[in-house]
């Protein structure tokens, strides 16, 4: 695949979904990366590798499988690491020690290399050894306390949000590592976990506490600052409506002919409705009751109020908007054919959007012999690699979840 990455190898050592994430913004621009998984059948934290999950983390990969328990398999990967730009995991720190693809071991082998973990709560520090998920994550930082409705109990996000979004900041990290090598031509150890993440991904609601003290609560689908921003009803089911602020307010109530919410003299200052956000909502919801949907989406749009519907996610990706940005893309496997798949949000313009991905996530060990060649083992290393167990080609093998963060 043609893209500013291309110059790079990557050693792909992450499972789960925090460390693919990461993996798979390097290999949608370019990066050669070769995902390696032991050569034993286990189970995976996402599934099976022909199923969405997994289909969508691993796109645009190699396969190696290879033995790293064993000492000819660590050799292997030492040998390889040698060559390598980047290599990303998501083991615990016991587990990448006792593997030999630590830092301290690899940076030895390699000064460039850029070696990039995340783990559930850190490197060190009271919490380190603990593993952390997605949803205790969730909980730990405060996001599941400010989601959803008040009085109903916390709620998690409905998409693993720590996950993806530590698998990010890791991705901007390797890119910030990498920037850093081409002027010094040296490697370095970039680090985050799914805490620092989601103590991150709060943002303001974070700052309203570390600046003044204060502790967000829940408002289900309003806004916690900005009134009135949220979800109001149709006759015919919801909408979201951002109306704050004294010229949005004023858009609003004369695209809908509300006089009477425009005059209402409780409303007359954005302080006052502040102050008023319950029977506000109320009052709006009134007015928009008489109103489908589309009416509703057409006559603010037109006002310039920003609207919009709340679809499911079938809806979603079949909206005229998001069919124009082609969202979904298909990736060749060789079995199951083109497989539609989710594609980076990313724009380049010396780089066009890809139309098509290079390939499918592939089976375990997949190319195993192929990659080992690229490195420079002979057929007849390969051959007793393979004899000895250490590496497997192409079997349906799965990466266990026991030595994750």
């Amino acid at each position: 695949m043609q893209g500013p990455l291309q110059h790079l190898k990557v050693l792909d050592l992450t499972i789960a979904r925090a460390g693919p994430t990461a993996v798979r913004l390097l290999a949608d621009w370019g990066a050669d990366v070769i995902k390696i998984e032991p050569p034993r059948n286990s189970n995976s934290a996402t599934g099976s590798r022909r199923g969405p999950d997994e289909q969508n983390l691993h796109r645009n990969k190699r396969a190696l499988t290879l033995d790293l328990k064993a000492p000819e398999g660590q050799q292997v990967f030492h040998q390889i690491a040698q060559q390598a730009d980047i290599v990303v995991e998501n083991f615990r720190s016991d587990v990448k020690f006792r593997l030999g693809v630590d830092y301290e071991t690899l940076s030895e082998i390699n000064p460039r290399l850029i070696y990039a973990s995340i783990s559930g709560f850190g490197q060190d520090g009271p919490y380190a050894t603990r593993p952390g998920v997605d949803q205790i994550i969730q909980g730990m930082s405060g996001l599941m306390s400010i989601t959803g409705e008040p009085g109903q109990g916390p709620m998690r996000v409905g998409v693993a949000i720590s996950d993806t979004s530590a698998g990010m900041f890791l991705g901007q990290g390797i890119l910030l590592a990498l920037i850093h090598r081409e002027q010094t031509g040296k490697g370095q150890w970039v680090q985050t976990s799914l805490l620092e993440a989601m103590l991150s991904k709060l943002d303001f609601q974070g700052a309203r506490y570390t600046m003044k003290g204060e502790i967000p609560d829940q408002q289900g689908n309003d806004h916690p600052t900005q009134v009135p921003m949220g979800t109001l009803e149709a006759s015919d089911g919801f909408i979201n409506v951002a109306a704050y602020g004294e010229v949005m307010w004023r858009r609003f109530c004369e695209a809908l002919q509300a006089d009477d919410l425009l005059n209402h003299p409780d409303y007359q200052s954005v302080a006052a409705r502040v102050s008023l956000r319950g029977p506000l909502k109320a009052d709006m919801n009134t007015v928009t009751q008489q109103f489908t949907v589309i009416e509703l989406i057409e006559r603010l749009t037109a006002a310039g109020v920003p609207a919009g519907p709340i679809n499911n996610v079938g809806e979603a990706f079949e909206d005229p908007q998001v069919k124009h940005l082609g969202m979904a893309i298909p990736a060749p496997h060789p079995e199951l054919g083109d497989l539609d798949l989710v594609r980076s949000p990313i724009h380049l313009s010396a780089f066009a959007q890809a139309e098509r991905f290079d390939c499918a996530a592939p089976d375990p060990g997949r190319d195993s012999a192929e990659v080992l060649a690229d490195f420079g083992y002979t057929p007849e290393q390969i051959a007793a690699l393979s004899e000895h167990g250490i590496v497997s080609n192409g079997s349906e093998s799965r990466t266990s979840t026991s030595d994750s963060k």
